[in-house]
């Protein structure tokens, strides 16, 4: 991710685990592990660490990603990249191509049972990350503007050098088309990367 903050896209990486639930533990909790900690998780697990961060990469990298930057960056300037994941994460849950609004809510609702269910294999930093994504049902309420809203809140809570959401908040609203655009150049390109690495696992993961 960005600077130094946790990941923000958290449905994307959970979508583009395709199902598969030790690679969706390791895509969600990639960036609470560190160094040599991932040789302590099963293959598949470490798979889905390093999927995690190859979809970062990809993203970040991305020419759609670096417009959509340029406009959160005159007032955020490195924080700009945390505001596009989120924002990223929006258009996802609006992908009628992707989600209904009864399909996100079912597939939130398994994402946060599968994690529950290998909680005991979980960082001690993520489960109260988890508890929080749970109890507001953060994956599904990027679906609307007021959820996006707060995301952006709970960015700048944790964040050293910035003190303002609502100014992001009001760039999302006011470029809402551009930054749709910007997710429909990014994300085919990243979904077909995430798939082609994944049919490379046995089919054990």
């Amino acid at each position: 991710m960005n600077c130094t903050f946790i990941g923000m896209n958290y449905l994307a990486h959970a979508y583009l685990s395709f199902n598969r639930p030790s690679v969706l533990v390791g895509n969600m909790i990639a960036d609470f592990v560190k160094g040599r900690q991932k040789l302590g998780y099963t293959a598949a697990v470490q798979q889905g660490i390093e999927l995690h961060r190859a979809i970062d990469n990809l993203t970040d990298t991305h020419a759609a990603t670096a417009k959509a930057k340029e406009i959160f960056r005159p007032h955020y300037r490195l924080y700009s990249g945390p505001i596009v994941d989120i924002v990223y994460d929006h258009y996802l849950a609006t992908d009628e191509t992707v989600f209904s609004d009864p399909s996100l809510l079912a597939f939130t609702t398994g994402v946060y049972q599968t994690l529950e269910d290998e909680a005991v294999h979980l960082p001690l930093r993520f489960l109260p990350v988890l508890t929080y994504m749970k109890q507001e049902n953060w994956l599904y309420h990027y679906r609307t503007p007021d959820g996006i809203r707060k995301s952006l809140r709970g960015l700048v809570r944790r964040a050293s050098f910035i003190r303002d959401s609502e100014t992001a908040f009001a760039l999302f609203l006011a470029h809402y088309a551009e930054l749709k655009q910007c997710y429909e150049a990014l994300f085919p390109d990243v979904k077909q990367m995430a798939k082609q690495a994944l049919d490379r696992l046995s089919p054990e993961f």
